[in-house]
């Protein structure tokens, strides 16, 4: 899986609104549309009033790659460029793992990825 990971910051709230607003059906779009979107959500940050927090999640590099060449990202960009983005930045993670938080009784798990990864050798 690949994470894709993103702040956008707007000049002011109503143009960080107004972002979040116009993009809901091209969030939507991309959710249903392209194979091996896995979640993808623009939303607005509750502590930082012109930021936009951006999480995507891919099914492989794949889905990724597909989603640049895809419609719904050609009009994500030119929606969000027409808020007055004046900064962003963005990262993406290649994702080798992942468990649940909590364990079976709704807890917060004490350790992490204790498990050796398939293929792994064993050391003794």
């Amino acid at each position: 899986m690949i994470i894709v990971s993103a702040v956008l910051d707007f000049a002011d709230t109503a143009a960080r609104d107004h972002a979040v607003e116009v993009t809901a059906s091209t969030q939507m779009a991309t959710r249903t549309e392209e194979e091996g979107c896995l979640s993808y959500c623009f939303a607005p940050d509750p502590c930082i009033d012109t930021r936009i927090q951006v999480f995507e999640l891919w099914a492989d590099e794949a889905a990724l790659v597909a989603h640049f060449k895809h419609h719904t990202y050609a009009a994500m960009r030119d929606l969000l460029m027409a808020e007055r983005i004046i900064g962003s930045k963005n990262r993406m993670y290649l994702v080798a793992r992942d468990e649940p938080v909590y364990d079976a009784e709704g807890k917060a798990r004490e350790a992490f990825f204790t498990d050796p990864l398939p293929g792994a050798e064993s050391s003794g």
